[in-house]
């Protein structure tokens, strides 16, 4: 899960994994697996920094 904020700056969580798809209109809106949009304050690039933070501390680290 990553917390994420409402345009009026109220917090709340999604689960990175039902993550689609992302668009900036210019607001950032996140599109779910489910069909559900979400306009969020965050940027494309900090939502994919959180997810990409939220991965690692699931799965740990990437070893090849």
């Amino acid at each position: 899960m990553i917390k994420v904020s409402r345009l009026n700056g109220k917090e709340f969580v999604v689960n990175a994994d039902l993550i689609q798809s992302m668009e900036s209109t210019p607001d950032t809106v996140i599109t779910l697996t489910t069909r559900e949009k979400v306009v969020v304050r965050e940027s494309i690039d900090e939502i994919v920094k959180r997810v990409v933070e939220y991965h690692r501390s699931v799965r740990g680290p990437v070893v090849s």
